[in-house]
């Protein structure tokens, strides 16, 4: 199993907590847990990569847990405690030169230092959904959550903020927008952030300026927004709902340039592949899409037998083009394309049964008396 972990280019997590790899160029899937210990509080929240150099999986589960998995040798190296299971799940994870970040619900972000017990703990408030680390500035994160306003902290300096949105200005009928932050990314090479709303919101902020609201708002759909990915491209952003609905938007006019279909449940995890007009959700509906951002096309899907929530793109992957299924018990079995199985239902015979005419049949049904005892009445159904 070590030489398969070596050239899986997908990372999956299922809510069950098993890890699963899925290698682009085999054109397999593989588990990589042991199935005996498998139970709901293993279930994976957050993934990150442990290293540049991608040898390392960080994976955070629900009873606080931080496993990292050896991509090299295909095995759980290290198990750290890093939360508390009553404050609430994870909410993001993410690594530096030197620690590595934990953000749970209740609010509490610790920076764990490498070769020490200490952490550094900052209280970024109540009600977190998420928590990113921004790609090309290691140390800043960005934070948000329900009634939680977008706040990005340098962790070099982590006694306040350096930068906090602010509400946008009451609706027509003057009364108070609600908060309410559900994923956040950053604009590559720019300081913009974009985020998507539990209120089918899509807003940008730009923290260079002084302005503290959104320097673009944009709506999509009705129902809440429930992740968001940005792709490699600039000027775009892909979202999904809780009811299956995934679409691009553009971040500069802030109108819909397209919808991606094919999915039948919530959105839990998004994922822009680094360099390639790619994109792969995952959801409640238990399939593995990859979409083409150019002709919005579905290019594969794989059925996962597990609520999968959380992902990771190696970014060395060069295709997403894969048609393997993993079972519920760890074997790697082969997928059949649609179109077979298709030609399977086409082929076979279909079965016609003649409407047959009902016989006349008696009725009995209780009948109370004069004196108040139940009689049987018997009738009979007359022929035409």
């Amino acid at each position: 199993m070590a030489a398969n972990s070596q050239i899986c280019s997908i990372w999956l997590g299922s809510e069950t907590g098993i890890l699963k790899g899925v290698s682009l160029t085999k054109k397999q899937a593989f588990n990589f847990c042991e199935m005996s210990c498998m139970s709901r509080d293993q279930e994976v929240c957050v993934m990150a990569w442990g290293d540049p150099h991608e040898s390392e999986v960080l994976v955070g589960s629900v009873n606080g847990t931080v496993k990292t998995f050896s991509t090299d040798k295909g095995i759980f190296t290290a198990t750290r405690e890093c939360g508390d299971p009553s404050q609430g799940r994870f909410t993001g994870l993410a690594v530096t030169d030197s620690s590595v970040i934990t953000c749970v619900e209740s609010g509490l972000l610790k920076v764990w230092k490498e070769g020490s017990t200490e952490t550094a703990e900052v209280n970024v408030g109540n009600g977190i959904c998420r928590m990113q680390q921004n790609q090309s500035k290691r140390h800043c994160v960005a934070t948000g959550g329900k009634e939680n306003p977008l706040k990005v902290w340098d962790l070099e300096r982590p006694d306040k903020p350096i930068f906090t949105a602010k509400n946008v200005a009451h609706d027509w009928l003057d009364m108070r927008v609600p908060v309410w932050v559900r994923d956040i990314g950053f604009i590559p090479d720019s300081d913009k952030i974009v985020t998507c709303t539990g209120h089918h919101q899509v807003r940008v902020y730009d923290p260079s300026t002084p302005q503290r609201r959104p320097v673009l708002e944009a709506r999509f759909g009705e129902y809440p927004l429930t992740a968001l990915s940005v792709p490699a491209n600039q000027g775009t952003v892909v979202v999904g709902n809780t009811h299956g609905e995934l679409a691009i938007l553009d971040l500069r006019k802030g109108l819909v340039c397209g919808c991606l279909k094919g999915l039948a449940g919530a959105v839990r995890g998004l994922q822009c592949h680094p360099s390639l007009p790619l994109v792969a959700s995952c959801g409640l509906d238990r399939f593995l899409r990859v979409h083409s951002l150019k002709d919005h096309s579905l290019q594969h899907k794989v059925w996962m037998h597990k609520k999968s929530c959380f992902f990771l793109y190696s970014p060395c992957a060069s295709s997403f083009l894969f048609s393997l299924q993993i079972s519920a018990y760890g074997d790697v079995e082969e997928v059949k394309a649609e179109e077979e199985e298709d030609e399977v239902w086409d082929t076979m015979e279909t079965v016609k049964e003649k409407a047959k005419k009902r016989a006349a049949q008696k009725d009995e049904a209780p009948v109370t008396g004069v004196d108040g005892k139940k009689e049987k009445k018997t009738s009979k159904k007359k022929k035409k």
